[in-house]
């Protein structure tokens, strides 16, 4: 676990992956930013660079909870370095508390499931983020994209831009999650899973 906090400590911090940069802001990787982008929309919130950390944060209040909402400056592969400085800045002592929103191969597209602890099936940022924390016990929402065909293969999938109708789906999950994300705030993770899983 990172070291003593540095900030003052939110009640939850929720940290969307992907890969910096215009050409990657449209790609499936880039699934848990939109879900940030979709907080900030709502709350008429905008992001700001964080001196001196590899991420850009907005700070939300939903349901009297002090919500910081991030997305990484990093490379996927390198989640871990622009998260672990965020746990520590908002004094994220219960890794629950850090919800890490990604895409995810293994769930069609559409479905989403929330969840703490776990495998990190072969992704990547959570690989990355479970090293610097040396924990996987942090909270997921995965958005699913779904699989390819044999070919491309898994990474090369990722990061191209889905279809029209494929991004249809996606911007409804994208919804779904942000209210999962509120959900969790006002009433905990537990009641999150059970009524966002079922779904």
């Amino acid at each position: 676990m990172p070291g003593a906090r540095t900030g003052v400590s939110a009640d939850l911090l929720v940290v969307g992956l992907g890969n910096p940069g215009e050409n990657y802001e449209s790609t499936r990787h880039n699934a848990g930013c939109w879900v940030v982008d979709e907080l900030l929309h709502r709350y008429g919130q905008r992001l700001r660079r964080v001196r001196r950390m590899s991420a850009y944060v907005c700070e939300l209040l939903i349901e009297q909870r002090r919500v910081v909402a991030a997305v990484t400056g990093v490379w996927m592969n390198e989640s871990g370095r622009a998260v672990k400085p965020l746990v520590r800045r908002y004094g994220i002592a219960d890794l629950s508390d850090l919800v890490v929103v990604h895409d995810e191969l293994d769930l069609p597209i559409g479905r989403l499931k929330v969840k703490t602890g776990g495998g990190l099936a072969g992704h990547n940022g959570l690989k990355s983020i479970k090293a610097h924390l040396h924990s996987e016990q942090f909270s997921r929402i995965r958005i699913g994209v779904g699989k390819p065909d044999l070919t491309p293969r898994g990474g090369d999938y990722v990061l191209k831009r889905p279809s029209r109708a494929e991004r249809a789906e996606l911007d409804v999950v994208v919804s779904r999650a942000a209210d999962a994300v509120e959900h969790m705030a006002a009433h905990g993770l537990e009641q999150a899973m059970n009524r966002f899983n079922a779904l």
